[in-house]
């Protein structure tokens, strides 16, 4: 006959499993008060995950099991005392119903000040919808909304096949960050959403999208100034605005953007493809060394397109030339269909013309036809096969 496990034994192995999970760190919102009916405010248990987590000195593993959390504006500040901390996520969290409710914070998700934070899976549902309603009837909303995730000031930072769903403004924004991996990520949101752009990077450098998907009302991928050595690869991305270097020259002193690849990407149904924009006023800024390679267009009404001449409302910018200069712009192996029939367009500064732009092995067209190339104020060089023929 087995003798039964004596309570001393009960009692040490329920010691050493608290042992365990205080060495590991493992946090899990539900222990923590959180509730998964996704009506029960749970930004409280989010919180205390997270200062559990931040001030270990251990690598510590925060933890959303599945279910719909309701969650309020929420800053994650560091530094930690650790720099490596991982959020799983298996269920959703869901902001407040009504836009007002995150004000005008400018975040929903916010990390500042963080090394070495990872986040995996689970959907980020922001609940958009109502201030896109408010901001098409045009009757002044009392929101402006707010970005779903951000990281600003922060590095190494690794995020994977994260949903961001319905987003009011910015999907995902990175402001002053260095080494960040984003890897198949979904961006869902309608085609007429306003602003709501899938990724934005800016003052950053060693930022690396891959295998994602973005569907928007705005770009996928947004690059402003201070950009430096950006990878996207594999990305489909649509409906939506394209990939966008800019808008540029919103300041007379600005930053650089620099050494872009942009490889095997797909627009479907885009307002653009590959797009550099800058507002026609004068600005420090520039682009350079940028690749476009290996790109499929799909039904795209701006397949390739510099815009230097940005004037949106012709507001602040009439009558001025852009002063940002833009050299070195490779488009190699770019096929497809254009919406429009000006499939190539480059329209730079007169003051500052683009120069070193070069067309590689391009064949675009427009209705089954040949479309056509437009230039002005550019320079550059043509090799291979170029349907429509090169206007350089």
């Amino acid at each position: 006959m087995e003798k039964p496990i004596s309570l001393f034994v009960v009692t040490f192995l329920f010691f050493l499993l608290n042992q365990s999970r205080a060495i590991v760190g493992k946090y899990n919102v539900l222990e923590l008060g959180a509730k998964a009916d996704g009506n029960t405010d749970s930004t409280q248990s989010l919180l205390s995950a997270w200062a559990a987590a931040c001030g270990s000195s251990k690598p510590s593993t925060i933890l959303v099991p599945k279910g719909r959390f309701l969650v309020k504006r929420v800053q994650f500040s560091g530094p930690c005392k650790n720099k490596a901390i991982n959020f799983r996520i298996r269920g959703t969290l869901v902001a407040p119903s009504g836009h007002e409710a995150l004000g005008n914070a400018g975040y929903w998700l916010h990390f500042q000040n963080v090394d070495g934070v990872t986040i995996h899976g689970g959907i980020l549902d922001a609940r958009g919808a109502g201030l896109w309603a408010c901001k098409a009837a045009g009757n002044g909303c009392s929101s402006g909304g707010a970005t779903t995730l951000g990281f600003t000031n922060s590095n190494n930072i690794a995020i994977t096949r994260l949903t961001s769903l319905n987003s009011q403004m910015y999907h995902l924004v990175f402001i002053g960050c260095n080494q960040v991996k984003l890897q198949k990520i979904k961006v869902l949101a309608a085609g007429n959403s306003p602003n709501t752009d899938g990724i934005h990077v800016q003052f950053s450098s060693g930022v690396s999208i891959l295998s994602s998907r973005i569907s928007t009302g705005d770009d996928c991928v947004s690059i402003g100034p201070g950009t430096t050595n950006l990878w996207i690869e594999n990305v489909l991305c649509g409906p939506g605005h394209g990939i966008s270097i800019g808008s540029l020259a919103k300041d007379f002193e600005e930053e650089g953007v620099q050494n872009v690849t942009v490889k095997r990407v797909k627009f479907r149904n885009t307002q653009n493809g590959a797009r550099i924009k800058s507002w026609g006023r004068p600005s420090k800024g520039f682009v350079k060394d940028v690749l476009f390679q290996h790109v499929t267009m799909i039904n795209v009404q701006n397949p390739i397109v510099i815009d230097q001449n940005y004037c949106p409302r012709h507001i602040n910018c009439p009558g001025q030339v852009s002063g940002v200069k833009i050299n070195d712009v490779t488009y190699r192996d770019i096929h497809g269909t254009s919406a429009t029939e000006v499939a190539v367009k480059f329209d730079c500064s007169e003051k500052y013309p683009c120069s070193g732009i070069r067309l590689e092995d391009v064949k675009l067209t427009y209705q089954n036809q040949k479309a056509k190339s437009s230039c002005a104020n550019a320079a550059g060089t043509a090799l291979g096969l170029l349907e429509p023929a090169s206007c350089l």
